[in-house]
């Protein structure tokens, strides 16, 4: 049962998967390797509003624990003219809350952004998809396998937003929500919903969408079982390239993809 695990441990220091190593595998395999020796160091200013909205939507008690809020209206008056916040000086004075912020162990949120995600959040309880989509336990991990193609155990790790009665939901902001089904398969949503409804037994996997943009537009897109199954493909592809690289049939340096469109 541990045989993938520890080659996966001995050669790149993780004895697991995840949604996002294998998001990583099927586009290139240096970029799995790299991501699994914590060397692939992604950040962008979607991700960490998510993370914000995420926190103050499903533990909002705990929020002053993991991130300090840092107002900029006097630093920006102060500098003045139409883009203060792309000047030195604002570059600096915000380096210099970042490090005190780290010292702490906290996170940065600006006040702006702190403010549209409650507003967001405000919004999204209007509607009754709190109740209907977002009940249960939040912020559940977990370490599991799940059955490959040849009959072994693939270890699996993550965490979901909400593990309810029967179903399992991920929260996501977008900036368009029209275009929100086509950033499952851009983003390999897909494989994600496959492996949480796997570990945990369930068929019913919910996106609940809102638009970043005023007034907050809400939307609940439920995985199809198409969707789910391209998923499963996704993940036993990933799982397959994974393989080849730990048997030493696929260098990763000389790996390129090729494909008919």
């Amino acid at each position: 049962m541990m045989q993938f695990a520890n080659q996966l441990a001995e050669r790149v220091g993780k004895g697991y998967l995840s949604y996002s190593s294998c998001k990583e595998a099927l586009k290139d395999i240096k970029l799995w390797e790299l991501y699994m020796q914590g060397r692939l160091r992604k950040h962008s200013d979607a991700l960490h509003f998510g993370s914000i909205y995420d926190k103050l939507l499903f533990e909002p008690q705990s929020f002053d624990k993991e991130f300090v809020v840092v107002n900029d209206d006097k630093i920006t008056a102060e500098i003045g003219g139409k883009s203060p916040r792309a000047t030195k000086k604002y570059k600096d004075w915000l380096k210099e809350m970042t490090l005190d912020a780290t010292k702490s162990k906290l996170g940065v949120v600006n006040a702006n952004d702190y403010k549209q995600a409650i507003e967001m959040i405000e919004r999204l309880d209007k509607t009754p998809v709190r109740e209907e989509f977002l009940k249960g336990d939040y912020q559940v991990e977990f370490n599991s396998f799940i059955e490959g193609t040849e009959g072994d155990d693939i270890p699996v790790r993550g965490f979901l937003d909400c593990k309810g009665d029967g179903y399992i939901s991920d929260s996501k902001t977008t900036q368009r929500m029209s275009g929100f089904k086509y950033d499952v398969n851009k983003f390999s949503y897909d494989i994600q919903a496959y492996i949480y409804c796997e570990v945990f037994g369930v068929e019913d996997y919910y996106w609940v969408v809102q638009e970043k943009a005023y007034p907050y537009a809400v939307g609940v897109y439920k995985a199809s079982p198409r969707t789910l199954e391209g998923g499963e493909r996704k993940f036993h592809a990933a799982v397959a390239k994974i393989k080849a690289y730990l048997d030493g049939h696929l260098i990763p340096e000389a790996y390129y993809n090729y494909q008919e469109i």
